[in-house]
This record gives C-alpha cells, structure tokens and sequence, in this order.
C-alpha cells in the first residue's frame, strides 16, 4: 500500500492538498499490530546503522528543505507509561535535539503534521479512542505537541504517556485531531502501587492545540464529559486545575447551571474530604477581586489631595456625586462598588457654587463671631445625619 521509506512522503508533500484526499493517513490504516510496526522500525533502524555507507536518504520538511535521515537523530520512545515494549522510531530535529519532526509507521516516514491527519470524513467532532492507530495520535498529542512544542514552561505540567487502556477521546476538526482529554473511571485503580480506587469520574488531563484554541473546544469537552457520566450525582476535574481551565469552567457553568453541583477539583481517590467545590471557588474569587477592587479605590481616594482633612474629603465627596452614600466604611458597598466608581464630573457650574459656598463661610464665621447662628453648621449637620 505504502512504498518505501522517502519517495511517497517527498511526493505528498509537493502535491497540492487537492491531490492528496483519496491518500490514507496513519490513522485511517487499518488492521496495523503493534508488533509488526514496531518489528519494521527495528528492521529499519538496524539496516541504516549496518549499512552506513549505503546510498543517503532524506525527509523533505516544509520550510526547512531537507533532513538527512542517520542513526544519531533516531530515538525510540516509549508508547505507554509503565511499559517498555511497545515504542516508537521517531526522528530528532538536528537543530534543536528537543523536537521531533517525523515517525516512522507502515515502512515510511511521517511528519508529524500528517500524523495528526485523517481522510476518514465521519471523524469529526469528540471520538473514543480504540484502535492502535488512534492511540498513536493520542500520544503525539500529549507527549510530542503538547510536552515538545507548546507547552508552557512556567504554567502547564507535564503530562507522562498515557497507559494502554486510558480511557480517552480525541477531537477531531475538519481531517485534524485538535483535542483530547482522559478521564478515570469511577472505580478504576489510582495507581500500580495501592488498592485506592476513584470514588468518582475524574477529568484527569486534557489539551487543545494553539491553533484550534478560542473556538469552544473546551467547552465542547466539558460538556461531553458531563453528558457521558450524566447518571453520576458528582463529576471530578484532577488537582491541580489551572487559571486558564477556570476560566473555562466558568463559562460552561454560567452556560449549564444544572452543572454548578457536580464539577469539583478532586485529589486521588476523590473522598469527600478530597474536593473543593469548582462552582463555589469561582464565587469565592469573584468576591475577593471586588474587595480589592474597593481597597484599591479606598486607597487611591485617600491619596488623592495630600494634607486634606477628611472633613474636606467628605464635604468634596458630597458637593460631586449628592445622590451617592458616603464612602465610610468599604464594608457598605463592597457588593456594589460601581456605585463608588463613577462620580459625577467636574463642571463650571461646580466651580462657582464652590466659589460661593467659599464667600458665604466666611459670612457664617463673622456672624458666629458676633454671636450668630451658623447657617453652614446646621446644613453640614442635617448632611451628616441625613
């Protein structure tokens, strides 16, 4: 089906997008055995260390030329966690020795971008991973896209292999696997060194590629995770759920309300003394933004004229926004700080009142100096008390 090693992928790679539909990709080849693949990069591998001399082959790689295929850029890789026997010949960028750029599956080498690949048109959307093929897919996405090229060093934790019966389902967009997730399954074992088993379904890792992100994904994901354990009373996401990911479960909460109770951030094997509430951590976060968005205010009001009295601050407060409460204490608008943060603007019109009120204390005073009721000092009280 497949020719040998260079030659077909040389002539794919040339040949418009048009020109490729009826070909297969890895994913699309059926009735592949993990022996015989991996028996075929062993074969592979040994003839180009035995045969150095041999006529030299090379990769084309787009925007790059060409990659001469040699012994010291091949690496077997292990497929699954906790099992050594099932790997992967892949081949090693020369440039930067921490990117792989092709595999070697069915007699030729795969660019990594045409592993991702399907011809299979009724892939589209959340699929259960199954076959052999599809949990190679499954672990470029984790180990080769995700843990190689677009991780984040200082945000994302690296994912290890997946095990061979993860329970898994990979997203799949218009011929391109975009996504994927794995969850544990209620009952399943923790891990190969106790007898713990999950006391509930766990979202345990998933990723969405650069170039698929801002597009629902995982909303689509979370969704579906809901819909398939839609029996169970609570649903878990593994500790530790990053910033990005709350955001994300905020929005499908907001979207699914029914949900608010289930979703929980869980540590292994999800006792009840093991979950936080997501619903209820995401309010927690709102508040205390909005008290430190009032302390922020309190602070920057207070710092705003150096050396007025508060007295001053107040009386100001109040000839601005009359209709407004007084700022007192931040306790009294901490549920509704716009009422704080839009004061009226600074007009004319205030200016000359201001000028007025300014000639007319200055009448009160003369008049209190010769024994007179104060005008001023009943209205600042009735203002105070009012």
């Amino acid at each position: 089906m497949m020719a040998a090693a260079v030659a077909p992928q040389k002539r794919w790679r040339e040949a418009p997008p048009s020109a490729r539909a009826d070909h297969l990709y890895p994913v699309d080849i059926k009735g592949g055995k993990p022996e015989a693949l991996e028996e075929e990069a062993h074969s592979y591998y040994t003839k180009i260390l035995e045969e150095p001399s041999s006529a030299v082959e090379f990769l084309s790689i787009p925007g790059r030329g060409k990659v001469k295929l040699e012994a010291p850029l091949m690496h077997f890789l292990p497929l699954y966690k906790e099992d050594s026997k099932h790997k992967l010949l892949v081949l090693i960028d020369p440039q930067d020795k921490n990117t792989v750029l092709a595999i070697y599956l069915h007699s030729s080498w795969w660019l990594i971008e045409d592993v991702m690949k399907t011809a299979d048109h009724s892939r589209e959307g959340l699929k259960q991973v199954q076959t052999f093929e599809e949990r190679i897919v499954l672990f470029v996405l984790n180990v080769i896209i995700f843990g190689m090229l677009e991780r984040s060093l200082t945000h994302d934790v690296l994912f290890v292999p997946h095990s061979e019966k993860e329970c898994a389902k990979i997203f799949w967009r218009s011929g391109d696997a975009a996504a994927f997730y794995t969850v544990k399954v209620k009952g399943s074992l923790c891990d190969g060194y106790s007898s713990q088993c999950y006391m509930l379904p766990v979202l345990d890792t998933m990723f969405v590629r650069k170039k698929f992100r801002r597009g629902g994904v995982g909303m689509k994901i979370l969704h579906d995770f809901c819909q398939t354990f839609a029996a169970e009373v609570a649903l878990g996401l593994s500790c530790p759920v990053s910033a990005v990911m709350y955001q994300v479960c905020q929005r499908f909460l907001e979207t699914h309300p029914e949900e608010q109770s289930r979703l929980w951030e869980v540590e292994a094997p999800g006792d009840w003394s093991q979950r936080v509430s997501i619903w209820l951590k995401i309010q927690m976060e709102q508040k205390l933004q909005k008290k430190s968005d009032v302390s922020c205010y309190m602070k920057r009001l207070q710092n705003d004229e150096p050396g007025q009295s508060d007295e001053g601050r107040m009386n100001q407060k109040v000839a601005h926004s009359p209709n407004k409460a007084l700022p007192y204490e931040a306790e009294e608008f901490k549920d509704d700080p716009e009422e704080v943060f839009n004061p009226e603007p600074y007009s004319e019109e205030y200016a000359e009142e201001h000028q007025a009120h300014k000639q007319q204390r200055k009448g009160s005073k003369k008049r209190a100096s010769q024994g007179e009721p104060s005008e001023d000092r009943i209205s600042k009280q009735f203002r105070a008390t009012s």
